[in-house]
Formats: C-alpha cells, sequence, structure tokens
C-alpha cells in the first residue's frame, strides 16, 4: 500500500466496510442467497469476480474513448461475458466437479451487477490503474461477505468447512455431537443466507451509524 496515494487505498479499502457492494450498496445478493451454502463454492465464486471485474474495468477504461454511447452496454456485456468464458473453462479444467455445482452462477456473473455498476459508474471514466483498484475493491467487497456467509452456513448447517468434518462426526456421536449437538438444517437452505447477511448489515450499521444516514 506504500506504494498506493490515499485515494488509491481508497479504492480497495472503503469496498471491503463502509461501501461494501453487498451489505451497503445492496448489490449482488442472489448470488449470497444461492452458493453459499459451501465454503469452497463461495471462496471459488469470490475468486471469479475478483478475475472479471479487475480485468474487465481495465478494458473497459483503456476502450472508454472509442465506445459508441449508444452501444456501450453492449460492449460492456461483450466484455465481461468473455472473461466469464475463461473463468468457466479454468473450472471445467481443473475443478469438474465444482464447475457443475457453479455453472449457472458463474454464467450468471455476466448480468451481475456490482460488475456493470462498475463498469458504467468508474471504468468509463477513470483510467486503466484506478480502475483495477476499484475492480479489485469491490470484488474483494463482495467475496469477503460471500466467504463469511458460506463460512457460517456450512459450519453450522453440515458440521463442515471445505467438506472437512470440524465438529467431529455426527453418525459416530464424537466431538461436539456427544453432547447432544445436531446439525442446522436450516442453515444449507437459500433463506439462511438472507439471515446471516442481514445480521452482518446490522452489526456494520451499529458499528458506524453514519451509514444508515447516508443509505
Amino acid at each position: 500500500m506504500a506504494l498506493l496515494s490515499k485515494k488509491d487505498t481508497s479504492l480497495i479499502l472503503d469496498p471491503l466496510a463502509d461501501n461494501n457492494p453487498i451489505t451497503i450498496q445492496v448489490l449482488g445478493i442472489c448470488s449470497a442467497l444461492a452458493i453459499t451454502a459451501e465454503l469452497k463454492a463461495s471462496l471459488v465464486m469470490a475468486l471469479a469476480v475478483v478475475f472479471v471485474l479487475g480485468l474487465g474495468n481495465v478494458v473497459i477504461s483503456l476502450m472508454r474513448n472509442i465506445i459508441p454511447s449508444k452501444i456501450r452496454i453492449i460492449v460492456q456485456l461483450i466484455v465481461v461475458a468473455a472473461l466469464v468464458i475463461i473463468v468457466d473453462q479454468v473450472l471445467k479444467a481443473y475443478q469438474y466437479e465444482l464447475s457443475k455445482t457453479l455453472a449457472v452462477f458463474v454464467g450468471l456473473i455476466i448480468t451481475n451487477c456490482i460488475i456493470m455498476g462498475r463498469f458504467e459508474a468508474f471504468a468509463l471514466a477513470n483510467g486503466p490503474w484506478r480502475s483495477f483498484l476499484d475492480g479489485i475493491g469491490n470484488a474483494l467487497g463482495y467475496g469477503v461477505i460471500l466467504i463469511i456467509v458460506g463460512f457460517f452456513r456450512e459450519l453450522l448447517g453440515s458440521g463442515t468447512l471445505f467438506g472437512i468434518p470440524v465438529l467431529g462426526d455426527p453418525i459416530a456421536k464424537t466431538g461436539l455431537y456427544a453432547t447432544g449437538y445436531e446439525n442446522n438444517g436450516f442453515m444449507i437452505i437459500p433463506p439462511a443466507a438472507l439471515i446471516v447477511v442481514g445480521i452482518i448489515i446490522w452489526v456494520q450499521r451499529s458499528r458506524n451509524p453514519a451509514l444508515v444516514e447516508e443509505n
């Protein structure tokens, strides 16, 4: 960060907290509900959006002076679609089983309002470097929430993290299960994600009441 100016640093740090795309801007909620039942899926989706938004912002910024205004949305969709295809092919090559789970949702990155919003609001008006930082910052802000939600949903719903049992064996009744603990099946269905996101929003806005007035 020492190489970055204060304004550049804020492009990365602000979306992680006080201008988070999910909890403050209320964007990208659908994927937060749909793919966060497992921590691994949450992490992969977060990394995919970091790649697509970071690189996509740079491409749009480089092309901003030659894109006709009337077709800018079409151009943006083509750019993000090309990047999403790359992500999809990499997943199929190296994480085939996970790619089948995320197939529909990876495709929907194309219409993710966070990505299109950053293209419109920032990349079309700023240079490549600042656009890259803005893309990475917003993607990380989005990814952090997905990972937090995925952590609690998988832990409380399945007793695992990344598919590895961490609370004991529910069948042999070892570990925490020996005390009578049972996995909460509600946590693995989408409404649970909405509750977890709601709690995160409540905690964040309680910590900084000014966010309530601004938003």
